[in-house]
């Protein structure tokens, strides 16, 4: 089994992180720069990661987060936002890279799809989180870090903590930093069968 498919297996999601480890900001700048590798439907890459660092900041978010210790104990405490008109902002950018023909027609594409479509703008943006998530929890992993996804909290309240711009839509947080104390036993995974079927089902 080769290093990536060992990562995928060992990954936990920890509650607990050494405080006092201070993550050093090139590693963090090179975990966030690998999950951007992650898929987006056009290549619109709608997903937004805003770091939160200030301690008060995180105390806030704390208190509206059933007081979850990894919120302040993890040396990096990422807030995972999608924006959700990322389609209508210069979508030529996207594709600045690409042959003019190419370019003006997936931009000429993408205007198609998205606009007066609020149901696939939402749908799109987080599905594109999601992966951006797991990139970011197995970029963490490559540097030595672990990681909790995380959801239990007041999506209105960090919303308002962060100051979430309209167009964007929280998605979850993932809290980096060095694990402390032994992990509970696993809860165990179903039996594949009971997961995977084929052609139809």
């Amino acid at each position: 089994m080769n290093e990536i498919l060992d990562t995928m297996h060992a990954r936990r999601a920890v509650k607990h992180f050494d405080a006092g480890h201070e993550m050093p900001g090139e590693t963090l700048a090179a975990i966030l720069h690998a999950a951007r590798t992650a898929p987006t439907a056009f290549n619109i890459q709608n997903w937004r990661f805003l770091v939160v660092r200030d301690p008060a900041v995180r105390a806030a978010i704390k208190a509206v987060a059933w007081n979850q210790p990894q919120i302040e104990e993890c040396s990096a405490l990422i807030v995972l936002c999608a924006d959700m008109h990322a389609y209508a902002k210069d979508p030529g950018r996207y594709w600045k890279d690409a042959p003019e023909a190419m370019r003006e027609k997936y931009v000429s594409m993408i205007t198609q799809y998205y606009e007066n479509n609020p149901a696939m703008q939402r749908d799109e943006a987080f599905r594109s989180a999601g992966m951006a998530a797991y990139a970011l929890m197995m970029a963490a992993a490559a540097f030595g870090y672990d990681t909790c996804p995380m959801d239990g909290f007041d999506f209105e309240q960090v919303a308002e903590i962060v100051r979430l711009p309209r167009d964007h839509a929280l998605v979850m947080f993932v809290a980096i930093g060095k694990g402390m104390g032994d992990l509970p036993p696993h809860g165990g995974r179903i039996a594949d069968a009971d997961i995977i079927a084929y052609d139809r089902f």
